[in-house]
């Protein structure tokens, strides 16, 4: 994952754009409530809102779709719901349960660590803390603002893949890789947007800032994209080639 900047070398949008983007988004983009007029509301990205599933959810969604981390958890939650339980499986069991969302054995093995920290350290209660969470195996700083927020209900912008690639194109925030645009979006985005821009910012991702083809030209916060005015700009006035000079004889 690498960072894709509107404007390579420029400083982030200023708080006030910031505080735009994220206005006109709450309007436009599901959010975790229901609205009368507005979208649909947005789910939790696992549906797990008992802190250990939810870890093991986030640590099975890695490198796979939304409906194969979703199989792979039904399966798994099926034979075992706790870490002691898990822990009592063998490791073909887990990764038979596990092997639609893909790296099964690599996972599996990852479970096993999680759940053997989880018990040893923590007496097999996950911490409310991102720094605790972050200790145990398999959990980086994504897996632990979505535990923090759909287990635990605190306010938090959990960066994916959607969310960095967003950040990186308007504006809001920058970063060579996820953790590093989580820590700058942290600082950039305003307070009263904690409990919903995880949503906002997704479906945006998902709906209108695709990765391949973006939907510029229908999208609501076009006008304070960095990235579009430096697509804009390049193709109003495109670099003149460079002619090697000739000399007479």
């Amino acid at each position: 994952m690498t960072a894709e900047s509107g404007s390579p070398g420029h400083p982030p949008l200023p708080a006030a754009k910031v505080n735009e983007v994220f206005r006109i988004l709450s309007r436009e983009m599901p959010g975790r409530g229901a609205s009368v007029t507005g979208p649909s509301p947005a789910m939790g990205p696992k549906r797990q809102p008992n802190p250990f599933r939810s870890c093991v959810s986030c640590m099975l969604s890695a490198q796979s779709r939304d409906a194969n981390t979703a199989a792979a958890t039904k399966a798994l939650f099926k034979l075992a719901r706790t870490p002691r339980t898990m822990l009592a499986l063998r490791d073909d069991q887990i990764a038979t349960a596990i092997k639609p969302c893909g790296l099964y054995n690599m996972k599996t093995k990852n479970i096993r660590k999680f759940c053997t920290a989880l018990l040893n350290d923590f007496n097999g209660v996950v911490p409310r803390t991102r720094d605790e969470l972050m200790q145990l195996p398999g959990i980086g700083r994504k897996c632990a603002d979505i535990v923090l927020q759909f287990a635990f209900g605190i306010d938090t912008i959990a960066v994916d893949t959607h969310v960095f690639r967003v950040c990186n194109r308007i504006g809001i925030a920058r970063g060579v890789n996820a953790e590093k645009t989580a820590e700058a979006l942290e600082k950039a985005a305003p307070s009263w947007a904690f409990a919903e821009g995880h949503f906002w910012l997704i479906q945006f991702g998902k709906q209108v800032c695709l990765s391949r083809a973006p939907k510029c030209q229908t999208c609501p916060v076009r006008h304070l994209c960095q990235k579009w005015a430096t697509d804009i700009a390049t193709i109003a006035d495109p670099p003149s080639s460079i002619q090697t000079p000739t000399t007479g004889h």
